[in-house]
């Protein structure tokens, strides 16, 4: 099933490498388990939580999958890709948004973008 995902991705510590000149990792499988933690979580509870128990559950069940990254070549496409990833969760949460919203939206809740939480670690 990975390979279908991934391409020629092989995993390798948890990591799937990607065949490349240069080192290239594949993003698909956590994000696909992002989006499936997510959207059980938000099938199950939508409306009837407040939205501190829905973020909650998302920092300690959702955003661990796309914390996964203890590399230290992390190129801006992966962190935008991991960043576009978290704010289609917010664009389910709240609907449609400009960017600026969605990081007020993240500062608030406290959850730090994800380039700064990738370069924390």
């Amino acid at each position: 099933m990975v390979a279908q995902l991934t391409g020629t991705a092989d995993r390798y510590l948890g990591v799937y490498l990607e065949s490349s000149f240069t080192f290239k990792c594949s993003l698909d499988v956590h994000k696909a388990k992002f989006y499936k933690a997510f959207n059980c979580i938000f099938g199950k509870i939508k409306r009837i939580a407040s939205e501190e128990v829905i973020f909650a559950l998302i920092k300690s069940k959702c955003l661990p999958i796309l914390y996964f990254m203890r590399l230290r070549h992390i190129n801006s496409a992966m962190k935008h890709s991991l960043q576009f990833a978290l704010n289609r969760a917010l664009f389910k949460i709240f609907g449609a948004l400009s960017k600026d919203t969605y990081k007020d939206i993240c500062k608030y809740f406290g959850i730090m973008p994800m380039g700064e939480q990738i370069s924390a670690r």
